[in-house]
């Protein structure tokens, strides 16, 4: 069966989980399937997200220019779910990007939000067509 099995997200601040994270993902529906002291795995869709510490990390800053992942970009519903989401995510510490070209920075046909943690890691909230 093709798709995408799970995505693991290696994070230096625990506290982000707890806080931007765990909103960001209950508000998109995913379900929190394993929690322990260093992280939690979310599932949504047949998938998982897995956000988690490591003493193993060889810095503790994100940099999405770096090579790797730039951002997650996740299914965000209805366009009047996205924009409710995108509103209330400055209270639960995302900050808005694009603001100026909100919800079509990604072009005329592509209606969506992106937002930032406060370690710079990037998501994509997209709309259903």
């Amino acid at each position: 069966m093709p798709g995408l099995h799970h995505v693991e997200v290696w994070v230096a601040d625990r506290q982000l989980l707890d806080t931007s994270w765990r909103w960001l993902l209950t508000e998109l529906g995913f379900e929190s399937v394993q929690r322990w002291e260093g992280g939690e795995s979310w599932s949504a869709g047949g998938s998982y997200l897995s956000l988690t510490t490591s003493p193993n990390l060889s810095s503790s800053e994100h940099d999405r220019r770096r090579p790797g992942v730039n951002h997650l970009a996740f299914r965000g519903g209805v366009r009047d779910a996205v924009d409710a989401l995108m509103a209330a995510a400055v209270d639960h510490g995302w900050s808005p990007l694009y603001d100026d070209r909100y919800p079509h920075a990604g072009g005329p046909d592509h209606y969506a939000g992106w937002l930032e943690d406060a370690r710079g890691f990037k998501v994509e909230v997209v709309a259903e067509h």
